[in-house]
Protein backbone atom coordinates (compact mmCIF):
# COMPACT_ATOMS: atom_id res chain seq x y z
CA UNK A 1 0.00 0.00 0.00
CA UNK A 2 1.32 3.32 -1.16
CA UNK A 3 1.71 6.38 0.96
CA UNK A 4 -0.41 9.24 -0.08
CA UNK A 5 1.64 12.51 -0.90
CA UNK A 6 1.15 15.17 1.62
CA UNK A 7 -0.34 18.51 0.65
CA UNK A 8 2.12 20.73 0.49
CA UNK A 9 1.37 24.59 1.15
CA UNK A 10 2.93 27.51 -1.10
CA UNK A 11 3.78 29.56 1.46
CA UNK A 12 5.85 28.34 4.97
CA UNK A 13 4.05 29.35 8.29
CA UNK A 14 5.01 32.13 10.40
CA UNK A 15 7.50 31.23 13.52
CA UNK A 16 6.08 29.95 16.34
CA UNK A 17 7.40 33.72 17.89
CA UNK A 18 5.23 35.26 15.16
CA UNK A 19 2.12 32.91 15.96
CA UNK A 20 2.18 33.93 19.26
CA UNK A 21 2.43 37.83 18.72
CA UNK A 22 -0.26 37.51 16.26
CA UNK A 23 -2.61 35.32 18.60
CA UNK A 24 -1.92 37.80 21.21
CA UNK A 25 -2.71 40.81 19.18
CA UNK A 26 -6.28 39.06 18.51
CA UNK A 27 -7.15 38.02 22.26
CA UNK A 28 -5.77 41.76 23.24
CA UNK A 29 -8.24 43.23 20.41
CA UNK A 30 -11.40 40.68 20.77
CA UNK A 31 -13.59 41.80 23.96
CA UNK A 32 -15.96 38.43 24.05
CA UNK A 33 -13.68 34.87 24.51
CA UNK A 34 -12.58 34.04 20.45
CA UNK A 35 -12.80 29.59 19.57
CA UNK A 36 -9.53 28.45 18.16
CA UNK A 37 -11.34 27.68 14.47
CA UNK A 38 -12.33 31.40 14.92
CA UNK A 39 -8.36 32.16 15.28
CA UNK A 40 -7.33 30.02 11.86
CA UNK A 41 -9.73 31.66 10.07
CA UNK A 42 -8.29 34.88 10.95
CA UNK A 43 -4.49 33.30 11.06
CA UNK A 44 -2.13 33.31 7.94
CA UNK A 45 -2.44 29.72 6.54
CA UNK A 46 -0.51 26.69 7.98
CA UNK A 47 -0.75 28.47 11.75
CA UNK A 48 -1.16 26.39 14.49
CA UNK A 49 -3.66 28.62 17.12
CA UNK A 50 -3.87 25.83 19.81
CA UNK A 51 0.01 25.24 19.98
CA UNK A 52 0.13 29.12 20.16
CA UNK A 53 -2.18 29.32 23.16
CA UNK A 54 -0.19 26.99 24.89
CA UNK A 55 2.80 29.30 24.33
CA UNK A 56 0.44 31.91 25.19
CA UNK A 57 -0.68 30.63 28.79
CA UNK A 58 2.92 29.26 29.66
CA UNK A 59 4.44 33.35 29.42
CA UNK A 60 1.61 35.03 31.16
CA UNK A 61 1.66 32.84 33.91
CA UNK A 62 2.05 35.05 37.38
CA UNK A 63 1.22 37.98 35.44
CA UNK A 64 -1.61 40.56 36.17
CA UNK A 65 -3.14 39.24 33.06
CA UNK A 66 -3.63 35.46 32.00
CA UNK A 67 -4.38 33.94 28.67
CA UNK A 68 -7.60 31.92 29.98
CA UNK A 69 -10.02 29.34 28.08
CA UNK A 70 -13.63 29.75 28.80
CA UNK A 71 -15.69 27.02 27.42
CA UNK A 72 -14.58 25.88 24.13
CA UNK A 73 -12.94 29.34 23.58
CA UNK A 74 -10.04 31.36 24.93
CA UNK A 75 -9.77 34.62 25.81
CA UNK A 76 -7.45 37.73 27.75
CA UNK A 77 -8.61 38.29 31.46
CA UNK A 78 -6.90 39.99 34.73
CA UNK A 79 -5.66 37.40 37.24
CA UNK A 80 -7.93 36.21 39.64
CA UNK A 81 -6.17 37.67 42.97
CA UNK A 82 -6.19 41.71 40.95
CA UNK A 83 -9.78 41.41 40.50
CA UNK A 84 -10.40 44.46 43.61
CA UNK A 85 -8.60 46.28 41.26
CA UNK A 86 -11.34 46.21 38.86
CA UNK A 87 -13.81 46.64 41.38
CA UNK A 88 -15.11 49.81 40.00
CA UNK A 89 -15.49 48.77 36.22
CA UNK A 90 -17.18 45.48 36.87
CA UNK A 91 -19.58 46.41 39.39
CA UNK A 92 -23.28 45.03 38.61
CA UNK A 93 -25.95 47.75 38.58
CA UNK A 94 -28.68 45.60 37.70
CA UNK A 95 -29.52 43.42 40.94
CA UNK A 96 -31.31 40.10 40.67
CA UNK A 97 -33.85 38.94 42.85
CA UNK A 98 -34.47 35.99 45.07
CA UNK A 99 -36.47 34.76 42.41
CA UNK A 100 -33.58 34.73 39.97
CA UNK A 101 -30.28 33.96 41.79
CA UNK A 102 -32.14 30.69 42.90
CA UNK A 103 -33.52 30.06 38.73
CA UNK A 104 -29.99 30.53 37.92
CA UNK A 105 -28.28 27.97 40.33
CA UNK A 106 -30.61 25.69 39.54
CA UNK A 107 -30.21 25.90 35.67
CA UNK A 108 -26.64 26.42 36.64
CA UNK A 109 -26.29 22.64 38.91
CA UNK A 110 -29.19 20.92 36.80
CA UNK A 111 -28.56 21.71 33.47
CA UNK A 112 -30.15 21.00 30.70
CA UNK A 113 -33.33 21.51 32.73
CA UNK A 114 -37.33 22.56 31.99
CA UNK A 115 -39.39 24.82 33.32
CA UNK A 116 -41.45 22.48 34.77
CA UNK A 117 -38.26 20.72 36.59
CA UNK A 118 -36.90 24.28 38.02
CA UNK A 119 -40.72 25.02 39.44
CA UNK A 120 -40.45 21.67 41.21
CA UNK A 121 -37.11 22.50 42.36
CA UNK A 122 -38.24 25.80 43.97
CA UNK A 123 -41.38 24.85 44.68
CA UNK A 124 -43.00 27.89 43.42
CA UNK A 125 -43.85 28.56 39.91
CA UNK A 126 -41.36 30.61 38.06
CA UNK A 127 -42.21 34.23 36.21
CA UNK A 128 -41.38 34.93 32.59
CA UNK A 129 -39.73 37.73 33.63
CA UNK A 130 -37.55 36.17 35.56
CA UNK A 131 -36.68 33.87 32.73
CA UNK A 132 -36.81 36.47 30.20
CA UNK A 133 -34.48 39.00 32.27
CA UNK A 134 -32.10 35.89 32.67
CA UNK A 135 -32.12 35.60 28.86
CA UNK A 136 -31.55 39.10 28.25
CA UNK A 137 -28.29 39.21 30.15
CA UNK A 138 -27.16 36.15 28.35
CA UNK A 139 -26.56 33.92 31.13
CA UNK A 140 -29.11 31.11 29.65
CA UNK A 141 -30.19 30.28 26.69
CA UNK A 142 -32.71 27.43 25.18
CA UNK A 143 -31.17 24.05 25.03
CA UNK A 144 -32.51 21.29 23.06
CA UNK A 145 -35.98 19.56 23.33
CA UNK A 146 -36.48 17.21 25.65
CA UNK A 147 -37.65 13.82 23.68
CA UNK A 148 -40.52 13.58 25.87
CA UNK A 149 -44.05 14.36 25.20
CA UNK A 150 -44.58 18.46 24.78
CA UNK A 151 -41.30 18.20 23.67
CA UNK A 152 -40.09 21.11 26.50
CA UNK A 153 -37.61 23.54 25.88
CA UNK A 154 -34.80 23.01 28.12
CA UNK A 155 -32.04 25.85 29.84
CA UNK A 156 -28.44 25.94 29.98
CA UNK A 157 -26.01 28.51 31.21
CA UNK A 158 -24.19 30.47 28.54
CA UNK A 159 -19.97 31.37 27.77
CA UNK A 160 -21.21 34.93 29.08
CA UNK A 161 -22.10 33.03 32.64
CA UNK A 162 -18.87 31.19 32.44
CA UNK A 163 -16.50 34.24 31.85
CA UNK A 164 -18.49 36.60 34.30
CA UNK A 165 -17.84 34.03 37.22
CA UNK A 166 -14.33 33.00 35.35
CA UNK A 167 -14.99 29.53 35.45
CA UNK A 168 -14.06 27.24 32.77
CA UNK A 169 -17.06 24.96 32.47
CA UNK A 170 -20.16 24.39 34.77
CA UNK A 171 -18.16 21.73 36.06
CA UNK A 172 -15.89 24.00 38.41
CA UNK A 173 -19.27 25.63 40.11
CA UNK A 174 -18.40 25.28 43.74
CA UNK A 175 -19.92 22.24 45.57
CA UNK A 176 -22.72 23.61 48.47
CA UNK A 177 -19.98 22.55 51.26
CA UNK A 178 -17.80 25.60 49.54
CA UNK A 179 -21.01 27.27 49.73
CA UNK A 180 -21.51 27.11 52.94
CA UNK A 181 -18.08 27.17 54.01
CA UNK A 182 -18.26 30.69 52.29
CA UNK A 183 -21.06 31.72 53.89
CA UNK A 184 -22.94 32.16 51.00
CA UNK A 185 -25.93 29.21 51.70
CA UNK A 186 -27.45 29.17 55.07
CA UNK A 187 -30.14 27.21 57.00
CA UNK A 188 -33.24 28.87 55.11
CA UNK A 189 -34.96 26.91 52.57
CA UNK A 190 -33.05 27.74 49.19
CA UNK A 191 -33.70 26.24 45.79
CA UNK A 192 -33.62 22.67 47.03
CA UNK A 193 -35.58 23.11 49.91
CA UNK A 194 -39.73 21.93 49.85
CA UNK A 195 -40.97 24.86 50.59
CA UNK A 196 -40.85 28.95 49.76
CA UNK A 197 -44.28 30.10 51.07
CA UNK A 198 -42.20 32.76 52.89
CA UNK A 199 -40.28 33.78 49.79
CA UNK A 200 -40.86 37.56 49.22
CA UNK A 201 -40.04 36.89 45.28
CA UNK A 202 -43.56 34.00 45.13
CA UNK A 203 -45.87 37.64 45.21
CA UNK A 204 -43.91 38.63 42.51
CA UNK A 205 -43.87 35.27 40.40
CA UNK A 206 -47.49 35.48 40.86
CA UNK A 207 -47.99 38.89 39.76
CA UNK A 208 -46.48 37.84 36.80
CA UNK A 209 -48.25 34.62 36.17
CA UNK A 210 -50.51 36.03 33.60
CA UNK A 211 -47.42 36.64 31.39
CA UNK A 212 -47.58 32.87 30.40
CA UNK A 213 -49.42 30.93 28.38
CA UNK A 214 -50.14 27.07 28.15
CA UNK A 215 -47.61 26.87 25.78
CA UNK A 216 -43.81 26.97 25.49
CA UNK A 217 -41.57 29.74 26.40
Amino acid sequence: MTEQPQEESLFDAPPMGEQERMVEAILFATAEPITVKDLHARLPHGCDAKAALAHLVKRYEGRGVRVVRIGDAWAMRTAPDLGFLMQRETVEHRKLSRAAIETLAIIAYHQPVTRAEIEEIRGVSVSRGTVDQLLEMEWIRFGRRRMTPGRPVTFVVTQTFLDHFGLESARDLPGLADLRAAGLLDNRPGPLGPSDQDDPEKAEDEDQSDLFDDGEL
